[in-house]
C-alpha cells in the first residue's frame, strides 16, 4: 500500500527573510544600503503587507537589518547574514540525508516483497513440477568411500535403509534399467532413484558419499 508522504511548507515570511539574506551574501544588497519598504518589499513578493513585515522582523531579530519607523529598512550585518544562509544549508543537508534515507529503506522494502513474492513463485513452481513430474529420479555418482562395494542392493538392505528405489544405474557406458535386488555398486557407478523429498540426504549419508 502506498504511504502518502508530509510535506513541511515553510511560512511565506520565512522565505523571504532568506531571500533577502541570500541576497545580502550575494552582495546585491551591501552593508549600509538602504532596502524596500514594507509596502514595497509586499508588492515585489506578491504578499500581504503584514507578511513583510514579519520578514523583515526575522531579519531584524537576527541582526542582520535594522528597521527605524520612518527611515525604511538598513542592511547592518553581512557577517550575520552569512551566519543564517550556513545554518539554513545545514539544514537542507540535514534535511536532503532524511530524504535519501527514507528513500533507501523504502527501496529496500520494496526490494524485499519483490525478492519474498519470487521465492514464493518458485516454491510454488518446484511443487507443481514435483506434482506434475513425481518420478523425475535424483542421482548420485557412487565413490570409494562407499562401505557397499561390490555388494548387491539386497544385500545392504537398500529400501530399507533409504526408502528410495534404484531404478536404473550407468555402469561406464552402460545403462542398466530396473537393475533388480541383485545389482551390485562400483565406484564410478552412478545410481538413479526416487523417493520422497528427503531420499537424497537419507542415500548420501547411507552410502557415505
Amino acid at each position: 500500500m502506498e504511504t502518502k508522504k508530509m510535506q513541511i511548507k515553510k511560512p511565506r515570511y520565512q522565505t523571504i527573510a532568506e531571500d533577502i539574506a541570500a541576497k545580502i551574501v550575494e552582495k546585491k544588497y551591501i552593508v549600509g544600503e538602504k532596502i524596500y519598504a514594507r509596502s514595497s518589499l509586499a508588492s515585489q513578493y506578491g504578499v500581504s503587507a503584514e507578511t513583510a513585515r514579519r520578514a523583515i522582523a526575522v531579519l531584524q531579530d537576527l541582526e542582520i537589518v535594522e528597521a527605524t519607523k520612518g527611515s525604511g529598512v538598513v542592511i547592518i550585518s553581512y557577517e550575520n547574514a552569512v551566519k543564517l544562509i550556513q545554518r539554513l544549508e545545514g539544514v537542507q543537508t540535514v534535511r536532503e540525508l532524511q530524504v535519501a534515507l527514507q528513500q533507501s529503506i523504502e527501496n529496500q522494502i520494496s526490494d524485499l516483497m519483490a525478492l519474498q513474492e519470487t521465492a514464493k513463485e518458485l516454491v510454488n513452481r518446484t511443487e507443481r513440477f514435483r506434482s506434475i513430474n513425481p518420478f523425475v529420479p535424483f542421482q548420485l555418482e557412487i565413490t570409494a568411500s562407499c562401505p557397499y562395494l561390490s555388494r548387491n542392493l539386497s544385500e545392504i538392505n537398500f529400501w530399507h535403509n533409504t526408502h528410495a528405489t534404484i531404478v536404473a544405474i550407468r555402469k561406464d557406458h552402460h545403462l542398466i534399467l530396473s537393475p533388480g535386488p541383485y545389482a551390485t555398486l562400483d565406484a564410478g557407478n552412478v545410481i538413479y532413484f526416487i523417493g520422497d523429498d528427503e531420499a537424497i540426504v537419507k542415500v548420501q549419508h547411507f552410502l557415505q558419499i
